[in-house]
């Protein structure tokens, strides 16, 4: 019933920027926390930075003063700031939230991944 659809992603020269957003529909009874991952190929995905509901936010030593996460709890909507990008950042980009579902179990919902590439 919960759908997280991300839009955003794309080719950017390094140094350049992206935005990448994240919107659930359907149902979230509550949320904790929400965030961002990253897969580059042949490489384990890691997470890049997490945002709990009352904005308290961290990120990977990697991204710090680049990236910023922000989100907008009416909307369902968590976003991804991305500058002074580097051919490393290059990977899928996986957001998700976390919350209680309609039974009051924690669940896990992640979006079907967005591809940043960042060319030299």
């Amino acid at each position: 019933q919960v759908q997280l659809v991300e839009s955003g992603g794309g080719l950017v020269q390094a140094g350049g920027s992206l935005r990448l957003s994240c919107a659930a529909s359907g149902s979230i009874f509550i949320i904790n926390t929400m965030g961002w991952y990253r897969q580059a190929p042949g490489k384990q995905r890691e997470l890049v930075t997490t945002i709990t509901t009352g904005g308290g936010t961290n990120y990977a030593d990697s991204v710090k003063g680049r990236f910023t996460i922000s989100r907008d709890n009416a909307k369902n909507t968590v976003y991804l700031q991305m500058s002074s990008l580097k051919p490393e950042d290059t990977a899928v980009y996986y957001c998700y939230f976390r919350g209680a579902n309609e039974a009051g179990w924690m669940t896990t919902y992640w979006g079907q991944g967005t591809q940043v590439t960042v060319s030299s």
